[in-house]
């Protein structure tokens, strides 16, 4: 099976399993960025259900196989890309880092960048969700200032409000399984939301509603 077939599928089967985890929720929502939403992802709860959490890194997995080639080291975004940065650490058995969102003060060694990241080293950046991709980018910077090159970053779900944009001025790549247009087209063909809701979160994408 080609990789776009296989991507495919996996998407389909992923955002049915988000939906039945309530990983995708409905209504209004505040975000972390101060925007306002008609949804919520939240992939926190995944590795609760082990399964399902195999099935979403193995979605992970294929994404860094097909899409991102070599690379040395693999960063977490705290707290939600963690989990999973870890899971592919050990699958691809590559050292795993992951950036504080505070540099220690007062106490241990006063570090950003946890782990052990060498000069040049190439590290590919794993998060939940992409959204503004402010996360993304400051995690991103620490590395590179550490002497790290950050040239992709993975998700699960491009929100598609602009961090693909955003990152691309850094020259990172910005890989998902799925954009969320997408995802709730999904959800649509399956009866899983109805028409309105669908309309409204293409509406809220687009920025009209």
């Amino acid at each position: 099976m080609d990789w776009a077939s296989l991507k495919r599928g996996l998407a389909e089967d992923i955002v049915k399993r988000l939906f039945k985890l309530n990983a995708i929720l409905f209504g209004e929502f505040t975000l972390t960025s101060g925007l306002k939403s008609p949804y919520y992802i939240d992939l926190r709860v995944i590795p609760s259900y082990p399964d399902d959490f195999i099935r979403v890194c193995d979605a992970y997995y294929e994404i860094l196989a097909n899409e991102v080639g070599s690379f040395d080291r693999i960063a977490g975004v705290p707290t939600a890309g963690i989990p999973f940065a870890t899971m592919l650490a050990y699958r691809f058995r590559k050292p795993l880092i992951y950036v504080r969102k505070e540099v220690e003060r007062g106490h241990g060694r006063g570090r950003i960048v946890e782990g052990v990241l060498n000069v040049n080293d190439r590290v590919v950046i794993i998060d939940d969700v992409a959204t503004t991709g402010e996360s993304l980018m400051l995690t991103a910077q620490s590395i590179i200032s550490m002497g790290g090159r950050v040239e992709d970053a993975v998700v699960l779900v491009d929100r598609e409000q602009g961090a693909e944009a955003k990152l691309m001025k850094m020259g990172i790549k910005l890989h998902s399984l799925i954009k969320i247009s997408d995802a709730a087209r999904i959800l649509l063909d399956h009866g899983l939301i109805s028409g309105e809701l669908y309309n409204k979160i293409l509406s809220y994408v687009r920025g009209v509603g």
